[in-house]
């Protein structure tokens, strides 16, 4: 009778230390980030007055990042892994708009969508005239903003509430867009940037502008003289779509209950 031989026992599974465990999770958590905020949606916060009266320091967005198509700004630290631009989609006239500022290409700015490819664009005592017709523009209710840690104003435009508050208040303005795009802009009085040449804008390009007519470094501006100029359409990296939160920059991280009193309620959700 052959001699049976004990079959062999299973090797046991090497298990991993928790501390690799962690290691790998993180790797996939981060590499979903990675994703969503370069090809769906990214958060972005307003550092400046130029789209008041729309955007008020303090407020933050969701930007979407399909709208135009992806290009290496559309990836965290513009990223070169993306050859040129692909999917590249148009914006509409009177899109707000996140993009990378010429000419470093480093900053991100965000201002409305004014101008497209072979238009022309010109300033007339505050109007804009877009391919040679004065875009209707009518008076409406000034613009009053509480005066906050976030923003004060210049002493021509301080004025009082109802209640005796510091607030700021402006000439307001509401504008429509070839196709109906409607939406309100703040006069200051008459600057430089009231009254321009031509502007044709090139291929591949737009011509972006702020609500804040007087107070915004945009297209109307060149790059020599501390503007942007025209914007590549491979600069831009998404949409506004969303106010998902807003502060008056009252409160104090170590002062949790300060949190809700420097909410501005009344602005979170508002869509564009």
């Amino acid at each position: 009778m052959a001699d049976t031989q004990p079959a062999a026992a299973p090797k046991a599974r090497k298990k991993r230390s928790e501390t690799a465990d962690t290691l790998v999770f993180l790797l996939k958590l981060a590499a979903l980030v990675f994703v969503i905020r370069s090809f769906i949606f990214s958060p972005f916060s307003i550092p400046s007055e130029s789209m008041l009266p729309r955007l008020y320091i303090g407020d933050y967005l969701f930007v979407s990042k399909w709208n135009y198509g992806y290009s290496k700004h559309s990836l965290p630290f513009s990223l070169p892994l993306i050859p040129g631009r692909v999917f590249s989609r148009l914006p509409a006239r009177g899109d707000v708009v996140v993009f990378k500022a010429p000419p470093t290409d480093k900053q991100d700015y965000i201002k409305r969508v004014i101008g497209l490819p072979g238009d022309t664009i010109q300033m007339r005592a505050g109007q804009v005239i877009l391919n040679g017709t004065p875009v209707p523009r009518e008076r409406i209710a000034d613009f009053v903003i509480p005066q906050s840690p976030n923003y004060h104003c210049d002493a021509a435009f301080e004025d009082v509430d109802a209640a005796g508050a510091p607030v700021c208040r402006y000439q307001r303005y509401r504008e429509t867009l070839p196709g109906g795009k409607s939406f309100e802009t703040i006069d200051r009085g008459r600057t430089v940037a009231d009254d321009t040449s031509v502007y044709t804008v090139p291929a591949g390009h737009v011509f972006m502008m702020g609500d804040n007519r007087d107070d915004s470094e945009d297209s109307r501006f060149s790059q020599e003289t501390g503007g942007i100029g025209y914007v590549p359409m491979a600069n831009l990296e998404g949409k506004a779509i969303l106010t998902f939160w807003s502060t008056d920059g009252s409160a104090a991280w170590i002062k949790p209950w300060t949190w809700v009193s420097a909410a501005r309620w009344s602005r979170i959700g508002d869509g564009f």
